[in-house]
């Protein structure tokens, strides 16, 4: 991580040092001389700055050389529902301080408020933008940031809405400070490397907050996603670094706080759980760490599919959770220890901490509602209380290689533990 701050810090470095000392300040404003944005540009030489005063803009701005393009005012830079308001095509591009809106939609065409062609050091922060089909898009670029930035979008379905921050085919980005609602994904990242994503704020969008797909050796850490339509995907990755997270709230039938699918070498910790469907869902994971995370209120605090081994579950609370664990297969190739149960009814005779006898956390009733969910109309009933309590006299009735063999007596201590 020390050596990709550094590479960020070189790069900024980069970006600011590549002003020459003779840049001009080209100022457009509705009703001067100069009152068109692509006029400005045209007339700048690399590394000016365009200084756009507040007013509304019906053009398409293509930025095609280095320079700063700064909005003075909240100038609106309005697409009409037809074009793409923001198009950045070079390099050692900064774009700040505008107000962006309507952008057009096509099917052959992702368009955007905000697009970023192959490039590298653009820069896009402080900016609002608001009913764009694709909110903020990089495009096979590097070295890029994005902070700052409010997106919002209207979204009722998939099909007819993009996403807030979407990558594609990029290396070594940082999306921070965001706020994004009412979008597709919140933030997409594909076929992503080396990035890292923090401190945004992901709600109410119609999919996904956050939706990894092939995207390796990325970090994204204190963020919030909220009110999701089916909560945070990562599939098909490896080595990511997920820590300082909230998950809440994301409540449906297909609706999770995270899906992991197929992914390898990760690490998952830190992070809270509140009021999920299902907090965690696992089909096709290996040799992953799941850490210190607090899952509390959930319907399902963990779903792990049998194909998923070696994977360590340690040092997590489990507080409140209607059911615990569940799993398909009676075999269970992963490892659970010294996490905190509430439903745990075990003792600790010699009051080190940790229980005398093992904690099971499947519950028979949660494996048959997972293969039947119409059985959840029976969930508080007698005869499932019954059954609960011939599950304690034969505990054989449950996967016996999935137990915690050394639970804890009281909850792990974590600083994370204030859900949002």
């Amino acid at each position: 991580m020390t050596s990709r701050l550094i590479s960020w810090l070189t790069a900024f470095a980069l970006f600011t040092s590549g002003k020459s000392l003779g840049a001009r300040t080209w100022v457009v404003a509705p009703g001067t001389a100069l009152s068109s944005i692509n006029d400005a540009i045209a007339r700048a030489k690399p590394y000016d700055t365009v200084l756009v005063r507040g007013g509304l803009y019906r053009e398409a701005v293509v930025v095609d050389r280095p320079l700063t393009l700064r909005g003075e005012g909240r100038p609106v830079l309005d697409g009409e529902g037809l074009r793409q308001p923001v198009s950045i095509r070079a390099s050692h591009v900064a774009v700040s301080g505008f107000r962006v809106v309507r952008s057009g939609s096509a099917s052959l065409e992702d368009l955007a408020g905000i697009k970023v062609y192959n490039a590298r050091y653009v820069y896009v922060f402080n900016n609002d933008l608001d009913s764009n089909f694709f909110g903020i898009y990089l495009s096979n670029s590097r070295l890029c940031w994005v902070t700052g930035n409010a997106l919002r979008a209207y979204g009722e379905i998939e099909q007819t809405s993009g996403n807030g921050i979407h990558a594609w085919k990029c290396d070594s980005i940082f999306i921070a400070d965001n706020r994004i609602r009412g979008h597709r994904d919140g933030i997409y990242f594909e076929f992503v490397t080396h990035s890292r994503i923090e401190r945004n704020v992901s709600i109410h969008n119609v999919r996904y907050g956050l939706h990894f797909m092939f995207s390796h050796q990325d970090d994204y850490t204190h963020n919030t996603f909220m009110y999701n339509g089916a909560g945070v995907a990562v599939m098909y990755t490896r080595e990511v670094l997920m820590r300082y997270n909230t998950f809440a709230n994301n409540v449906g039938a297909s609706a999770y706080g995270m899906l992991l699918k197929d992914i390898q070498r990760s690490e998952i910790s830190d992070n809270v759980f509140y009021n999920n469907t299902v907090a965690i869902f696992m089909e096709g994971c290996t040799r992953s760490q799941l850490e210190r995370n607090e899952f509390r209120h959930n319907g399902w605090a963990v779903r792990i599919h049998a194909s998923c081994e070696n994977n360590l579950f340690r040092h997590n609370n489990f507080i409140a959770n209607t059911f615990e664990v569940t799993t398909n297969n009676q075999l269970s190739l992963n490892t659970f220890e010294q996490n905190y149960w509430d439903h745990y009814t075990g003792y600790d005779l010699n009051r080190d901490g940790i229980g005398d006898v093992p904690h099971l956390p499947v519950s028979l009733f949660a494996m048959i509602s997972q293969q039947m969910p119409y059985a959840m109309m029976f969930w508080r009933s007698f005869g499932v209380l019954l059954l609960e309590r011939a599950e304690r006299a034969i505990p054989s009735l449950c996967p016996d290689n999935l137990r915690d063999r050394s639970p804890l007596m009281k909850p792990y201590h974590v600083a994370h533990s204030k859900h949002k």
